[in-house]
């Protein structure tokens, strides 16, 4: 059994998707989501540096346009995924791969998220850092206890505390029992109440669409469950810019369902890093560059339904 994974902020590289623009049917994809969401986004996926593309606005729909278009040159026509699953604004690119949004819509989406998210992490000074080892529960109650939220619980040992700047310094120098805090370099503290400012303009977006139940199961971050209704699934989108992300719970969900490979579209290396950690024995496949398609596809037809 196959899940396609979409990556989340701060998995994109400055050139990622040079190699992707040399094929012809990806680079039309790309053009017509950058036309949807009004980005320049073959500039910035081949030319723009790290720190260009580290801004929200800009990031997010990248990410997005990055896993819709990678999905459809690696799948075609003829290839199936059994689960789609998306950390953080992956959300969107997953919607996408199961029919709730067009690609359009999701472009729409993803743009309004992107800099209403980008406007509320300037409003005040946050951020954002990861935790490493110690004992689950124990960094939770640490992160609250810091004055922080948990922002994304990613299992494999893996949280990320986040909120006021001022405070993640505090945390960082006395981290929790045998734990690490590594500060990210983020622009605000995500999935946090810091956040608020950004839900009415993407609720009001939101709106606009018109989302259709998924043809593929699809999970959420919210919980890791599957979500068979397109309007529920595109109402915890909106709760998702506030809400954290429970990526442990989304494997939780992989594993019980006997997932045996994970697809992570381009760029791939994060979530398939996380599964190396906390899905044992279940077979990864980052996709990197244009040279991995037909590796993927050969992973895909070896996993996809089994």
């Amino acid at each position: 059994m196959l899940v396609t994974a979409c990556p989340g902020q701060g998995a994109q590289k400055a050139g990622f998707l040079t190699s992707w623009l040399e094929l012809p049917g990806f680079s039309t994809t790309l053009g017509t989501l950058a036309d949807a969401s009004g980005i320049d986004l073959r500039t910035h996926g081949t030319e723009s540096d790290d720190a260009t593309i580290t801004d929200t606005a800009i990031a997010q729909p990248l990410l997005v346009a990055a896993a819709i278009a990678s999905f459809t040159e690696i799948f075609g026509d003829d290839l199936q995924t059994d689960i789609v699953a998306g950390h953080s604004v992956g959300e969107i690119g997953a919607a996408a791969i199961a029919g709730i949004l067009s690609p359009a819509q999701a472009m729409t989406l993803v743009q309004a998220r992107g800099a209403a998210m980008a406007d509320a992490a300037g409003a005040a000074a946050s951020g954002m850092a990861a935790v490493v080892g110690g004992d689950p529960d124990g960094v939770l109650t640490a992160i609250t206890d810091a004055g922080l939220e948990p922002a994304n619980v990613n299992g494999g040992g893996q949280t990320v505390a986040a909120g006021a700047s001022e405070r993640i310094e505090e945390f960082a120098a006395n981290p929790p029992d045998r734990a690490r805090v590594i500060p990210l370099k983020v622009a605000g503290a995500f999935h946090t109440s810091f956040m608020s400012p950004a839900s009415d303009a993407v609720a009001a977006t939101a709106k606009t669409l018109s989302p259709q139940d998924p043809s593929v199961t699809i999970l959420t971050n919210s919980d890791g469950t599957a979500v068979p209704s397109g309007a529920d699934y595109l109402d915890l989108l909106v709760s998702q810019v506030t809400n954290p992300v429970r990526w442990d719970r989304c494997q939780e969900t992989l594993l019980a369902s006997g997932v045996t490979g994970i697809l992570e579209l381009v760029p791939g290396g994060t979530l398939t890093g996380l599964a190396k950690r906390a899905m044992k024995g279940v077979e990864v496949f980052p996709v990197k560059s244009a040279d991995d398609i037909e590796a993927a596809r050969e992973f895909v037809r070896a996993h996809a339904g089994a």
